[in-house]
C-alpha cells in the first residue's frame, strides 16, 4: 500500500471511535498537511515557486502583491532543495533580472532571495556566480543609494564569498579598483571575507 494512504487509513481507524472519550485521552493528532497533499493534489513547492515569480514579473500586480509572492518565494528557497529547484525551473536568470529593476523595493528582495539562496549551499553558488549575480550585486552594494537595498546586496555577497573560492574571487574583481586588496582572500577566511564586506557597506 502506498506509505501516504496507510497513514491516512492509519489516522482514521485512531480517529473514528464512536465512544465517550476518557478526560484523560490524548487529543486526536492532525493529519500532516503533506499527506493529504500527496495524496489529494496541490501546489508542490516548485509549482508555488513559479506561480511567486509569475506574480512578481507581471505587469498586471500591484507592488504590494509582488513584495508578497517575492516574500513568499523568499520563505521557500529557504530549502535548500527548493534553492537548488531554482535552476531546473528557470528561475535564475529572472531573479538576477531583478536584481536591475528600476524599482528599489524588488531590488532588495531579488538580492535578499539570492542571498538565501546561497547561503551554505556551493551548488547556489556556483549558479548564482555563472548567472552573473555578482557583479550586478557589486553594483547595489557601491552606487545604490537606499541602505535598505544596500544590506540585502552585502548580505548576498558575504553569503556568496563564504567557504567558495570562485564567488570570493569573483568578488574581488568585480570590486572598483579603490576597494581591491593586493592580498589573496581566502574564502575560508571569515575575517577577510568580512573585512571586503566591511569596506564595501563604508563604500571606502
Amino acid at each position: 500500500m502506498d506509505p501516504g494512504m496507510n497513514h491516512l487509513l492509519k489516522w482514521g481507524i485512531e480517529n473514528s471511535s464512536t465512544a465517550t472519550p476518557s478526560p484523560d485521552a490524548p487529543p486526536p493528532r492532525p493529519l500532516d498537511p503533506a499527506i493529504l497533499q500527496a495524496i489529494f493534489g496541490g501546489p508542490s513547492d516548485a509549482d508555488l515557486m513559479k506561480q511567486s515569480m509569475d506574480a512578481i514579473l507581471s505587469p498586471d500586480i500591484t507592488l504590494e502583491n509582488k513584495l508578497t509572492a517575492f516574500d513568499n518565494f523568499e520563505q521557500l528557497i529557504e530549502s535548500i532543495d527548493n534553492a537548488n529547484n531554482l535552476e531546473p525551473l528557470g528561475l535564475w536568470t529572472p531573479l538576477v533580472e531583478l536584481l536591475k529593476n528600476e524599482e528599489g523595493q524588488l531590488r532588495r528582495m531579488a538580492a535578499w532571495c539570492v542571498g538565501t539562496a546561497v547561503q551554505n549551499n556551493e551548488k547556489a553558488q556556483e549558479r548564482a556566480l555563472v548567472m552573473g549575480a555578482i557583479p550586478a550585486l557589486v553594483n547595489i552594494a557601491v552606487e545604490e543609494k537606499d541602505e535598505n537595498v544596500r544590506r540585502k546586496a552585502l548580505y548576498a555577497l558575504s553569503s556568496e564569498m563564504r567557504n567558495y573560492q570562485p564567488g570570493t574571487d569573483e568578488t574581488i574583481k568585480a570590486l572598483p579598483e579603490r576597494l581591491k586588496t593586493k592580498v589573496h582572500i581566502e574564502a575560508a577566511d571569515m575575517e577577510a571575507v568580512d573585512g571586503i564586506i566591511a569596506k564595501l557597506r563604508e563604500r571606502i
